[in-house]
Order: C-alpha cells, then sequence, then structure tokens
C-alpha cells in the first residue's frame, strides 16, 4: 500500500480509531462511510490489505474481538438469569 496521500492517511486513521474501539471490518465500514462519507468498498479494500502486511496483528485482533463478544454474551445471559430468579 505504497499510497502516502492525505486521503490514505485518513483512511487508515479511520481504520486504526474503528479497532480502538474494537469493530469489525464491516462496522468499520459503515461507520467511516456515515461518518467520512468514504464508500464501504474503499474501506474494505484498505482493510484487506493492512490484513495481508499484518497477518498477525489481525489473527490476534480477531480472537481477541471474539474472546470479548463471548464474555458479553455469557454476562448478558447471566444477567438475564438473575433478574428473572428474583
Amino acid at each position: 500500500m505504497g499510497d502516502d496521500s492525505p486521503a490514505s492517511y485518513i483512511r487508515l486513521h479511520l481504520i486504526e480509531e474503528c479497532i480502538l474501539f474494537n469493530m469489525s471490518k464491516e462496522e468499520c465500514m459503515e461507520a467511516i462511510s456515515k461518518h467520512a462519507n468514504i464508500k464501504p468498498v474503499i474501506t474494505s479494500t484498505v482493510w484487506k490489505e493492512l490484513e495481508k502486511e499484518n497477518k498477525e496483528f489481525f489473527e490476534k485482533y480477531t480472537r481477541s474481538r471474539e474472546e470479548i463478544m463471548t464474555m458479553r454474551a455469557s454476562h448478558s445471559s447471566s444477567s438475564k438469569r438473575s433478574i428473572s430468579s428474583d
């Protein structure tokens, strides 16, 4: 991704922000489209290139997101059980 244009920098920065908020690629595409008016196909293309260049990071990121989602689901279901048992 040898593009050093301001637009490329902005897209990378926006994707980084999405990652800091633990978003999936799809959530990132939607957020950037809504808030920065960048077409989802562009964000998807940049994300895919980042995945190619940073394979190990994205593998860890995906596992981390899955663990967080599992913990949230587990917490949510245990909260519902305690509420319904009151």
